[in-house]
């Protein structure tokens, strides 16, 4: 991968959206995680304005401590880049206490909390953003946007722009590299950060991201029943993802009236 060409195409893209879009720059969400921080390295270097919003809720200390660190690398070295910490636990747990409902009636509680902090991440960025006069940032790469749907609907799926979408998660390591983010979030393992107890993304979907992105690449005449041992198992896991994910990853439908019915 010609990795400096990529992260150059990508600054410029995001540069000349901003000036089409007539907004001052960029408010990216900071996890702790490693696309957020090639997405906010790669705001940084547009020379536009960037805010970074840090937004924990319940959050693990060491997801806290790798987002912080890599926002105060960050305003270490861009002066662009300014940063606010919005503890979302408080409006949270207000939501969950509002919703209450029993867990043996409704066994998607947990699910459906865990994607309501998504949301309400999203609903702080876009109210930080509008006042800003910024541009919701995504950092949803591509084995999670369109190969297992790996993302909140109108959650973290809820942005402006996708400036990494359509890059691997290998493809994202490669870059972090290049732009210097630091080791502490190159080497952590991916996790979602939506839920009370540590839940790896490996764990969550039943497979590695480096497994999914071969996965991704097999012709679709390809079944599982053509393959042995894991990579049987991982092409089945895919699919099934994939197939769930469908709603997530294709434009919301919308049904075509026969226009004569409407003369």
């Amino acid at each position: 991968m010609q990795t400096q060409a990529v992260i150059e195409h990508i600054v410029r893209w995001l540069h000349d959206y901003a000036g089409q879009a007539r907004v001052k720059g960029f408010i990216v969400g900071i996890s702790g995680g490693i696309d957020s921080a090639v997405v906010s390295a790669l705001a940084a270097r547009t020379g536009l304005d960037v805010l970074l919003l840090e937004m924990p809720i319940r959050q693990q200390a060491e997801q806290i401590d790798r987002a912080q660190q890599h926002i105060a690398d960050l305003q270490s070295r861009f002066a662009n880049v300014r940063s606010l910490r919005v503890d979302l636990t408080p409006a949270f747990n207000c939501f969950a206490d509002t919703v209450e409902v029993s867990e043996a009636e409704y066994p998607a509680k947990q699910l459906a909390l865990a994607n309501s902090r998504a949301r309400l991440r999203m609903l702080t960025l876009y109210y930080y953003g509008q006042i800003n006069g910024l541009l919701v940032t995504g950092t949803g790469n591509k084995i999670e946007d369109f190969g297992v749907g790996f993302f909140t609907k109108y959650g973290d799926g809820g942005v402006d722009i996708s400036p990494i979408a359509d890059l691997t998660k290998t493809q994202v390591y490669r870059l972090a590299e290049s732009l210097d983010i630091i080791e502490a979030i190159r080497k952590a393992v991916p996790t979602d950060g939506l839920w009370d107890t540590e839940r790896t993304d490996e764990q969550q979907m039943g497979a590695s991201y480096p497994e999914l992105e071969w996965a991704m690449d097999i012709p679709a005449d390809k079944q599982p029943e053509d393959f042995e041992g894991r990579q049987r198992e991982v092409l089945a896991i895919y699919r099934r993802l994939n197939r769930a994910a469908q709603h997530k990853i294709q434009p919301i439908p919308v049904c075509n009236v026969p226009k004569e019915w409407l003369a």
